[in-house]
């Protein structure tokens, strides 16, 4: 009796594997957005997937520029960690395919009715994204708030999170759907913020942000008593 031979195990990990790869490599990219300057360990641990595996696809995608290495401080003697981080190009490839569309649309909106209607235009497409999002009722409340705002903001792909900081907490957006666009419209970020205040109950600070080339855009929130309320967002319909 003959015996058929027993096909090789497969590697869902493997970066020639198919829709298997493509879901990793998304899974990969997806994790350097919300975790800059990572090692290949740390994404691999992540993701519940080898070192080994991670690291192929790093440098597949490497290959294609759409990540990039970096020297981590190891914080001892010991030498820099190689880290990753996604690039322009990368960041590029989870955003808006009409981007330059939207651009061109915006710059002819400045052209007939001038900053303000940009400003008025992307205040009121921002304050859609977060509309559910219940205001804080007051310094107590700032931090639910912004945990709720990240939620929201994640739901419509910027990736957001929250972080402790020495006097309060950061709202981190590790990715924006329209990124390439806000560098030349600033109108974009200013509406954004000003949303942000007005949910939140206190004066933020931004203290980066992608359209200048920064990892995410990381917004500080005081969580203080005695903070001034912001003035409410005039009607934009």
């Amino acid at each position: 009796m003959s015996v058929a031979p027993i096909a090789p195990e497969s590697k869902p990990d493997s970066p020639s594997s198919g829709d298997a790869g493509a879901g990793t490599r998304e899974k990969v990219l997806g994790h350097l957005l919300r975790h800059p300057d990572s090692t290949a360990a740390e994404v691999a641990q992540t993701l519940s997937l080898t070192p080994t595996a991670v690291r192929r696809h790093l440098e597949n995608l490497a290959e294609e520029s759409l990540v990039e290495t970096i020297r981590r401080p190891s914080g001892g003697r010991g030498r820099p960690a190689r880290a990753w981080r996604i690039t322009a190009r990368g960041r590029g490839l989870r955003g808006d395919s009409n981007g330059q569309l939207a651009l061109g649309a915006l710059e002819a909106l400045r052209e007939a009715g001038g900053s303000e209607a940009v400003y008025k235009f992307a205040s009121r497409r921002f304050s859609a994204l977060v509309a559910g999002v219940e205001p804080a009722s007051g310094p107590d409340d700032v931090e639910r708030a912004a945990r709720d705002l990240a939620t929201a903001l994640s739901e419509a792909g910027y990736e957001a999170t929250v972080d402790e900081s020495i006097a309060g907490v950061q709202l981190c957006q590790h990715h924006c759907p329209v990124w390439d666009v806000a560098s030349s419209c600033p109108e974009l970020c200013a509406a954004e913020q000003d949303v942000l205040e007005v949910k939140l109950g206190t004066h933020i600070q931004r203290l980066a942000t992608l359209a200048v080339g920064n990892c995410a855009c990381t917004t500080n929130i005081p969580v203080l008593d005695g903070q001034p309320e912001p003035e409410e967002v005039g009607d934009v319909s």
